[in-house]
């Protein structure tokens, strides 16, 4: 039986510390699907295609790397539905802190009651990438700040972009 991983997530933007968890994965996997959340309730910065266009930039070589095959696959329903409509049986979610901990936790237990077919994964995120956080590589970014340690060059290229656009839109 193939072992299929989702790895769900906003990815506004992916950054270094996605995918070293994606690329950690790929060693538990025989396919890696990464679910983009549609989630309009947090306002991304990047549509859901730009998202999905800034993981594909990175998804060829990673599949190259690992041996294993890579699906981008958005999503806007429920994670265990997701998990099922992909043929999922393993979910990974990444941890920097103990808050995020604690969060997971809860959907874990909440992700059981729904449906115990799906195992839950948590990888801790490598120390060099545990500080990495899209909130904050946005924040930097929109400040002017170097975001190139955080983000592969295309995400980096784009928040340059949008904040030019914003600034743009900003200026009276």
């Amino acid at each position: 039986m193939a072992r299929v991983g989702l790895y769900p997530g906003t990815f506004d933007p992916i950054h270094l510390g996605h995918i070293d968890i994606m690329r950690r994965t790929a060693a538990l996997v025989d396919t890696l699907v990464i679910g983009v959340a549609i989630n309009r309730d947090k306002g991304p910065m990047f549509s859901l295609e730009e998202r999905v266009a800034l993981i594909e930039t990175v998804k060829g070589q990673l599949a190259e790397d690992t041996g294993i095959e890579i699906i981008v696959h958005p999503f806007e329903n429920l994670l265990v539905h997701c998990a099922q409509d992909v043929g999922a049986n393993l979910i990974v979610r990444g941890l920097r802190a103990v808050a995020d901990f604690e969060f997971e936790f809860q959907m874990v237990g909440m992700n059981r009651a729904l449906s115990d077919e799906v195992e839950t994964v948590f990888l801790m995120a490598e120390a060099r990438h545990q500080a990495i956080a899209s909130k904050l590589v946005k924040e930097i970014a929109r400040l002017g700040g170097d975001v190139s340690r955080f983000v592969t060059p295309e995400v980096q290229s784009a928040l340059l972009a949008r904040n030019r656009a914003s600034a743009r839109l900003q200026r009276p």
